[in-house]
């Protein structure tokens, strides 16, 4: 990887922010859920069965909690594009290529931090909601981890 530091430095430094995000994200909702992941407990609205949840969700029950909080998720990092007037489609990649980052980051961060969970209860046994795992981890952190990468990495090109 011969790239120049005018690409190198913000790259990484959008991965280390995004990072953060993640980090502040599972904090957060550590407190809202605690031991119950994917909002067991919340008073929320659940559509636990739909074809649609297989196909785009990961077969995991919508809740009114993940609705509001994917799409406030979304909405946040696409505001720096409105705010600046700016749009295209590097910046889109960019920004999706870091929702993909934070939303992985958050996840695992989630089971890191929580004193209900820990690595030791990274697992599928623990996290139902999570119904494919490959090589020790949800299918969608093999799939969205090197996505989110290279949409990264090619905004920045």
């Amino acid at each position: 990887m011969n790239a120049p530091i005018e690409v190198l430095i913000p790259f990484i430094s959008t991965v280390l922010f995004v990072l953060i995000l993640g980090f502040f994200f599972a904090k957060l909702e550590i407190a809202i859920e605690g031991s119950s992941g994917w909002a067991a407990n919340l008073p929320t609205w659940r559509i636990e069965h739909h074809w649609l949840l297989d196909i785009f969700w990961g077969g995991r029950a919508m809740t009114g909690y993940h609705a509001w909080a994917f799409s406030l998720v979304a909405l946040f990092f696409h505001f720096p594009l409105i705010f600046g007037g700016e749009y295209s489609w590097a910046l889109e990649q960019r920004v999706l290529g870091a929702i993909m980052l934070f939303w992985v980051t958050e996840d695992f961060l989630w089971f890191v931090l929580n004193p209900d969970f820990g690595l030791r209860r990274f697992a599928k046994t623990h996290a139902g909601w999570h119904k494919n795992w490959v090589a020790g981890a949800p299918i969608e952190y093999w799939i969205f981890t090197p996505l989110g990468f290279f949409l990264l990495w090619q905004s920045y090109q």
